[in-house]
């Protein structure tokens, strides 16, 4: 076993390498030929991320569950899962669902990998800009206007040891101006399988937990903290970290499903 994990693992690395080679340049032609109909990119979000799930799959090592499932309702989405590891791009694309990452500037610049990411419509974010996150805000409101999902990373970077770090509020914001529910999604796993500070891969198990939406019917301005407490509260309970939970506020008002009964807070 010892000697087939380095193997295996350069024979991943081989095909991810091959992929990378040709799925920029497909997309590209991809990007060319659907511009005319669809201006949101979604044939080429949709192609591109074949991708990343193919180098989730490369390495044998690497278990990928997904639990749950996207909800049935057709509807954009503000898509906030935990985040781990570089890696958690990668699983998350083993969802089969159309959106647009919100990820930052320096992502775009990685030859191929980058350049493929620009033609699928996704969101550059340059951290500690204030303009550029007035134009996050902008194009994720166009997005979700246009029925299309945004998924942002609520803690703004990967985890060191894969605790739930703080959420900030900007998803939470924007779900409650654009009326769009919150889809929580936890992950666990990646941490181990590809730790933050390189590239270099181990075996492990991963679990992808698509949650119940939470509805913000109802919710104004003055709710971001309750409804990102109460989101990162449920992620921290899927991810068996309730106690990393302990420093929000004891009383945090509990806020609906979509489906209940009721949708106001």
């Amino acid at each position: 076993m010892r000697i087939l994990v380095p193997v295996t693992a350069t024979l991943a690395y081989a095909v991810s390498f091959i992929a990378l080679l040709i799925w920029p340049p497909l997309t590209l032609l991809i990007f060319l030929v659907t511009w005319p109909f669809d201006h949101n990119h979604v044939v080429t979000g949709r192609f591109y991320r074949i991708l990343p799930a193919i180098w989730s799959r490369s390495f044998p090592f690497w278990r990928i569950r997904i639990e749950g499932k996207w909800p049935p309702r057709r509807r954009a989405y503000v898509i906030a899962p935990n985040h781990q590891s570089f890696l958690d791009i990668f699983v998350l694309c083993n969802i089969h669902h159309e959106w647009k990452w919100v990820a930052k500037k320096q992502l775009f610049k990685i030859p191929l990998f980058g350049w493929g990411l620009s033609l699928t419509g996704a969101i550059s974010l340059d951290r500690g800009d204030l303009a550029s996150a007035v134009k996050v805000m902008e194009k994720s409101r166009h997005y979700i206007e246009q029925g299309i999902s945004v998924l942002i990373f609520p803690e703004g970077t990967r985890s060191e040891d894969g605790k739930l770090l703080p959420f900030k509020p900007g998803a939470f914001k924007l779900a409650i101006e654009t009326g769009a529910p919150v889809l929580p999604i936890a992950i666990t796993g990646t941490a181990h399988g590809m730790p933050k500070g390189g590239p270099w891969v181990r075996p492990t198990q991963i679990t992808v937990r698509i949650l119940e939406p939470v509805s913000v019917t109802g919710l104004t301005g003055r709710d971001v903290r309750r409804l990102r407490e109460s989101v990162r509260s449920r992620i921290a309970h899927a991810l068996g970290q309730e106690h990393s939970a302990a420093e929000l506020p004891k009383r945090t008002p509990s806020l609906t499903r979509m489906g209940s009964t009721k949708d106001a807070v």
